[in-house]
């Protein structure tokens, strides 16, 4: 498997529903958590263009459940660079629940996000920025 960014997570009563487990819609917040922390932590340069005219938009974001998480779990969601074309990267996400034993998968995810530009009022595709690119360079699934 390719090396991985991770992001850990404990879980909080606010993000589960009545029965008491995990509602559905946090674990894509936690993909885009993951991806923040990920151009925090490794291109930084990035959030100056996003204040100015660049905008990462998710054009498509997927999550496959496969066990519940409940309050004070400790999930650790990864990321990986799946797909990186000229305007657009795909990003597929692990969730990872940890236990005593190790970790345990609960989820599996996948984002597509377009890179944009702001022209004239409106949104225009935009080259992925070449920081960003050289960043997720070793996030690549295909990286051994």
């Amino acid at each position: 498997m390719s090396r991985a960014y991770e992001y850990r997570h404990v879980v909080g009563f606010e993000e589960t529903n009545l029965v008491g487990n995990v509602y559905y819609v946090n674990h894509l917040k936690w993909q885009g958590r993951c991806r923040e922390m990920f151009i925090r932590d490794h291109a930084p340069d990035v959030v100056s263009l996003l204040e100015r005219d660049l905008a990462l938009a998710t054009v498509r974001c997927a999550c496959d459940y496969i066990e519940e998480l409940r309050a004070f779990d400790t999930v650790t969601v990864t990321m990986r660079l799946s797909g990186l074309t000229r305007t657009r990267l795909t990003m597929s996400f692990e969730y990872l629940r940890e236990t005593a034993g190790g970790r345990d998968l609960v989820a599996r995810g996948e984002q597509v996000i377009a890179c944009m530009q702001r022209e004239g009022g409106r949104m225009v595709p935009a080259v992925v920025p070449p920081s960003l690119a050289a960043a997720l360079e070793p996030y690549r699934e295909d990286q051994r």
